[in-house]
């Protein structure tokens, strides 16, 4: 026991040590530090640094590799404080690491639900108070960055229930935890959430807590109530069963102005709103809100009356641009459907002009689709938005392209083509963009905006849901046969024996239980995407035909066996104690008695199965400049089987863009993650290649800079398995472990 003692003691004084190095003065610079997520409160993943330049770049070589020791992929994003970097590792620690050599200093292990995607880090003014504040699983804790402990004064002795003040019976929400970290402000961590997408699922409103006591500082409805701005957008009552309009995504802060600019979801349920006429705000909306109190300051609503699930989905840009001979402070948001608006960042103005356009009316039932939509008119899209017979990918099979050219005679494609029951509609881009989290940088002085950008359809078709049933009928066998070939079988297999990285799924239903499955299928996990729309009678009808029996409980929340310890400096275990509900209430499932409602409800699945239907470039990094809104430069990016093909290289990948990332610097480099381990380097002004290199892993998660004593860094989380239409890397000879990939050039430390 003195033994442990003394270690964990001189762990401790290393620590302080590392967090007394003075930095030199080019690190007084915000944007000279990566303590944010995206690397400051603008999320603009724009670093400050001289070291690292378009001459020497392509020397850069594995300085060091910290091992995560264990084989569960994440997509987790380092962030550095002084000579300290934080990292998730050895099955959901929290780990804090010397930056300069990757030597642990403390564990906090045993964090099973984890923020996915980072944490915040937060200090007082005399740096005698640093925290690290994250959600764990719909908990909002805190740790003391120094020690590695959980902060039991935050909050109810040491945690928030998230769940709280949404509009439902608390113990009835099931997941409410974003995948993001949210963002610090001044004093407050504002938060977002991931509510799901079902019918009835909790409103996404945004939040602020204050991180020294965790008690909400305000709230702002995402889904108004009586009275307030934007109520008159929806039926009466809306708010008691419509559900998300969340920020799952990144909130960007211009910490000057103190204004938050929320990246908006859409409303529940995503392809039918028949529940829902209106334009619904804030649903599919760029808010901007005063960060101390919640207040909205005006909005702009991209999408009306969603109906193909474009939410706003990467983190709004703050940029400042030379425009009509002036400099305006402008904030800029590209969407999943392809479209880059831009808007001054105060007044909310565009800063070029927006058109509402007619489109298409819904044949469905009770549905309304909007009459029309806004369309910028000068800045170009970054991507197509109908597939024909002549934009078929030409690289089918003879017999995949006559399948298609069927399809597509017999469906609609086109923007805004409203969902039917009658046929099929093809999305471009479909459900997951266009542009999704991570896609999008900045260098916030000179107007440039950097995105990752796909071209990935969705055909959807939308089906009456039927009434539910306990057993397992035959209509449950075939809805679950159904679900499963077209969600799962691609992977797990024609027998569910599994393929390639994914495990077999024989009777998993007797290994996890009903509540891990839901949040399995939402969330995802690996390379697994989540699927959040699912109705419970489709979850509940794989589940069983999974052999599971929803009657049985397993316990509430993941298992995390608290017992067992990494190797290495551990000074916790588990995080803080949550207090188990008294009495657990189904989630709501029906419209409450006293509002009108339509009779039948219909849903459909992503339809995001062939990310290649159309002909290429697939997946691509963009340079917007939006001092004259106009492309400035493209490159095609990413690598895969088809890719290597002589006959398609330089085409990039299909759903190569998705979960990749960037880091801008202020020597004109831009470096940019893609499918197949790639790491490339570009010239962000003119966008020549000038570095690339492949990891031993896949990367699933946003790369990050910093700088120590003059000398820069870049890490890679290469933590993830590679798909079965690529190459793995990881069995070639010399390959790395699986964990934190830092870069430098080489030299002394």
């Amino acid at each position: 026991m003195k033994q442990k003692l003394t270690g964990v003691f001189i762990a401790l004084l290393c620590l302080f040590a590392y967090f007394s190095f003075t930095p030199d003065s080019s690190l007084s610079d915000d944007y000279a530090k990566w303590q944010h997520y995206g690397g400051g409160p603008d999320q603009s993943r724009y670093f400050k640094g001289s070291q690292i330049t378009k001459k020497n770049v392509s020397k850069l070589q594995v300085a060091w590799v910290y091992p995560t020791a264990d084989s569960v992929p994440n997509f987790f994003s380092p962030i550095v404080v002084d000579t300290v970097m934080y990292v998730m590792a050895k099955n959901y620690s929290l780990v804090a690491i010397n930056a300069l050599t990757g030597k642990e200093i403390w564990i906090h292990a045993n964090l099973q639900g984890l923020t996915r995607r980072g944490i915040n880090y937060w200090e007082s003014k005399d740096r005698k108070d640093r925290r690290l504040l994250f959600t764990l699983n719909n908990s909002l804790q805190a740790i003391d960055a120094l020690t590695g402990k959980s902060i039991l004064t935050f909050g109810n002795n040491g945690y928030v229930d998230m769940r709280e003040g949404l509009d439902r019976e608390v113990s009835s929400i099931r997941r409410i935890q974003s995948m993001m970290p949210g963002v610090i402000f001044d004093n407050l961590i504002i938060m977002g959430s991931a509510p799901g997408e079902a019918y009835f699922s909790p409103p996404g409103h945004v939040r602020a807590y204050n991180v020294i006591t965790g008690k909400q500082e305000w709230i702002f409805h995402t889904i108004p109530h009586p009275g307030e701005f934007g109520y008159e957008t929806w039926p009466k009552d809306a708010y008691k069963y419509v559900g998300a309009v969340n920020v799952w995504s990144e909130i960007s802060v211009d910490v000057k102005r103190g204004i938050a600019y929320l990246p908006l979801g859409s409303p529940t349920y995503d392809y039918y709103g028949a529940d829902r006429i209106g334009s619904n705000l804030f649903g599919n909306s760029l808010v901007a809100l005063d960060a101390r109190t919640g207040k909205r300051l005006w909005h702009f609503q991209t999408v009306h009356h969603d109906l193909w699930d474009y939410d706003l989905a990467s983190a709004p840009q703050l940029i400042t641009v030379k425009h009509k001979g002036k400099r305006i402070d402008a904030v800029a948001a590209a969407t999943k459907h392809g479209f880059m608006f831009v808007f001054d960042r105060v007044t909310g103005e565009p800063i070029f002009p927006i058109e509402e356009k007619p489109f298409p009316a819904s044949e469905m039932p009770g549905e309304q689709a909007w009459p029309t939509q806004p369309i910028p008119t000068v800045v170009p899209s970054f991507t197509r938005h109908e597939v024909t017979q002549e934009t078929l990918n030409p690289y089918y099979s003879k017999t995949e392209r006559e399948k298609w050219q069927k399809r597509i005679a017999e469906a609609k494609s086109g923007l805004y083509i409203p969902p039917s029951d009658k046929y099929e509609t093809i999305a471009v881009p479909g459900a997951l963009g266009g542009v999704n989290f991570g896609n999008t940088a900045a260098d916030p002085k000179n107007g440039m905006v950097y995105i990752l950008a796909q071209e990935y359809p969705s055909v959807y078709k939308l089906e009456k849901i039927k009434a539910p049933t306990e057993l397992m009928s035959q209509d449950d066998v075939e809805k679950a046969k159904k679900l499963y070939a077209s969600t799962c079988r691609s992977c797990h297999g024609e027998n569910m024996t599994g393929a390639g990285i994914a495990p077999s799924i024989v009777n998993a239903g007797q290994r996890i239980g009903i509540d891990d499955f839901k949040g399995l299928l939402a969330a995802g996990r690996g390379q697994m995407p989540g699927f959040a729309h699912i109705q419970e009678e489709q979850v509940t009808a794989i589940y069983r035909f999974l052999g599971g029996n929803p009657a049985m409980r397993m316990g509430f929340g993941r298992k995390n066996d608290s017992s067992k310890m990494p190797e290495g400096p551990v000074v916790a275990s588990g995080g803080a104690k949550v207090k188990p509900d008294a009495k657990v209430v189904a989630p709501m499932s029906e419209y409450p008695e006293d509002v009108d409602h339509p009779q039948d409800r219909y849903t459909t699945d992503y339809g995001t199965f062939w990310p290649g239907l159309l002909n290429p470039k697939w997946s691509r990094v963009m340079a917007y400049d939006l001092n004259t809104g106009k492309v400035k430069w493209e490159h095609t990016i990413g690598e895969d089987t088809l890719s290597l093909n002589k006959e398609t290289q330089n085409l990039g990948t299909p759903g190569g863009a998705q979960r990749k990332g960037m880091v801008v610097t202020s020597n004109g480099l831009l470096f940019c993650t893609a499918k197949g381990g790639k790491l490339y380097a570009f010239d962000s002004e003119k966008g020549k290649l000038l570095w690339e290199t492949t990891l031993s892993h896949e990367s699933n998660a946003q790369p990050i800079m910093y700088e120590i004593a003059g000398k820069q860094y870049l890490v890679v989380n290469a933590t993830s398995n590679f798909t079965r239409d690529g190459i793995n890397h990881a069995k070639k000879p010399g390959a790395l472990p699986r964990g934190y990939v830092v870069y430098a050039l080489p030299g002394k430390k």
